[in-house]
């Protein structure tokens, strides 16, 4: 209900400029003041983003449809994605007659993990709920109230429906989550979520795969306190996140490892929009030394 009437609220003041709305937003949920003059944090340095650095490259990439083309074009091949099912304008032209039992319905301009429904019995489904929560999530203007740019990308909102990825790796049928935080192209971070539908853990490692045990966030988990072991193949994971990183000053690429087999999860610009604390708050200037941006014209 909070967030719904902080979204309603948002709409109200569309009018006003990004680096004003910004500074309102970022005082409320960081209860400290933005700094836009000369940004030090990695906190910071986000809502910078957001308001000065415009490039079009972005916008296909926050687009879940769109960007598989832009993932195809640079790794010159599809094998990283996940196997797409359909994609309609509306959810009442899912053709659910002709899906498997298991399945993902997303909305193509979601944000920030929402917009996404998880099938793993297809016979229990009300299709007509499902229709309606579906195209409810459709067409939110996510970038007038988060005053994301590149969300201005998803201009059109569509509904895919895509493979279930499935693994034995956690006991609420969860998957690893891999992040890999990359500036300038180069991988610096990754942080990894596990169990997210049921104790959400999270854990932080740096560029050289070592586990940062000390290194938490303020999102609703619990920390990851003994490292899990990596894939065998998580050196292929990296190059394959730099590869899609390439010419942005700072993006979040996110992959799963099923078995051995790399999928393409999202490409992220704003994590959390920057409304998140680190412990150690040093944490927060150890991402932000790495965050090299300059103004763009839109």
């Amino acid at each position: 209900m909070k967030r719904h009437l902080l979204y309603i609220i948002a709409r109200m003041l569309w009018f006003l400029p990004d680096t004003i709305m910004l500074r309102l937003q970022f005082f409320v949920k960081m209860r400290r003041r933005l700094n836009l003059s000369n940004p030090q944090r990695f906190s910071d340095k986000i809502q910078y983003y957001k308001a000065f650095y415009h490039n079009s490259d972005m916008l296909p990439c926050v687009d879940k449809y769109l960007v598989r083309d832009f993932v195809t074009s640079r790794l010159g091949t599809d094998r990283y994605l996940v196997p797409l099912y359909q994609v309609c304008n509306d959810a009442r032209q899912i053709d659910f007659q002709s899906l498997p039992a298991k399945f993902v319905i997303k909305t193509t301009d979601g944000g920030d993990g929402a917009n996404v429904l998880i099938c793993r019995d297809k016979s229990q489904l009300n299709t007509d709920e499902i229709v309606r929560q579906v195209n409810s999530w459709r067409n939110k203007k996510y970038d007038v109230i988060s005053r994301e740019w590149a969300y201005k990308g998803a201009r059109q909102s569509r509904v895919i429906v895509e493979q279930l990825l499935e693994s034995d790796q956690n006991s609420d049928g969860s998957i690893d989550d891999y992040k890999f935080l990359c500036f300038d192209g180069k991988f610096r971070y990754l942080w990894i979520d596990k169990n997210r539908y049921s104790k959400h853990r999270r854990g932080f490692w740096d560029e050289q795969f070592r586990f940062l045990p000390h290194v938490s966030s303020d999102w609703p988990t619990f920390p990851v306190e003994e490292a899990p072991i990596l894939p065998s193949n998580i050196l292929d994971m990296r190059n394959v996140a730099e590869q899609l990183a390439q010419g942005f000053p700072f993006a979040r690429i996110d992959l799963y490892n099923i078995n051995g087999a790399i999928y393409f999860g999202e490409i992220t610009f704003y994590p959390w929009s920057g409304y998140i604390r680190y412990t150690p708050d040093k944490f927060d200037f150890d991402l932000g030394q790495h965050f090299h941006i300059q103004k763009t014209e839109s």
